[in-house]
């Protein structure tokens, strides 16, 4: 397979919430509030959801649009538009909504898939490119994010291991560690893509403006929302 070889068969599931019936960005709005926090959210889920559509076209790939709590599907969909696939997210914790996703995909008849979540905006389309590449040979991809947990994971539908998703600390710094001692356990072959920072405190979000401020995503919509917050154009 050459670097230009399209996958096939393939889907990137995205993992939303609904900013109007769901608690976004709890960390930050803490800080920032959380009418504010919940305006830059949406602006992260559109950023994201542009690189995606250069990733899907390229790769030949679905998209799947994961939404949570599931009584937001529809508000979800007239705020995305109608070219978006929404679907809602099963299970009573994020283990077994991301498990439920995986197998819902794969009895679709995906042979890969990868979730991302959505609070990395400035994650490019070259590195969602690599997790699927990833699993042409390998049975698993991770790629860990620097407070300790995860911003994309996959598998193949036939390598696809449930137990990475049970009796994980979720919402701490050590769900990485947990989920890859688990594939050492099951000596699943995972590659590990390049580590990624989450916004999800307000000295994330600084770190991330001065970081973004000169790059190519300084045009984005949340960085226009951030200049537009404080009153720059």
């Amino acid at each position: 397979m050459t670097a230009e070889t399209p996958i096939t068969n393939g889907c990137i599931l995205l993992f939303v919430k609904s900013p109007e019936q769901a608690p976004v960005k709890s960390r930050l709005a803490a800080d920032i509030g959380e009418e504010a926090a919940g305006e830059l959210y949406r602006n992260f889920v559109l950023d994201i959801l542009e690189t995606l559509s250069g990733v899907t076209a390229t790769m030949r790939c679905a998209l799947h649009v994961c939404v949570h709590p599931p009584g937001a599907l529809q508000q979800t969909r007239k705020w995305l538009g109608n070219d978006y696939r929404c679907l809602p997210q099963r299970g009573q914790n994020l283990g077994e909504r991301m498990r439920n996703a995986f197998q819902a995909g794969f009895a679709e008849g995906y042979k890969r898939a990868v979730i991302i979540g959505s609070d990395t905006p400035d994650l490019t389309g070259e590195i969602i490119t690599e997790g699927l590449r990833r699993l042409e040979h390998g049975e698993a991809v991770i790629g860990p994010a620097h407070d300790g947990g995860y911003y994309l994971i996959g598998f193949r539908s036939d390598t696809f291991l449930p137990a990475v998703f049970e009796d994980i600390p979720w919402s701490t710094g050590d769900v990485f560690a947990a989920t890859m001692k688990i594939f050492r356990q099951a000596k699943s072959d995972v590659a590990v893509l390049p580590p990624w920072r989450d916004v999800d405190t307000l000295s994330d979000l600084q770190d991330f403006r001065m970081r973004r401020e000169k790059s190519s995503f300084a045009d984005s919509r949340t960085m226009r929302c951030l200049r537009s917050r404080d009153g720059e154009k």
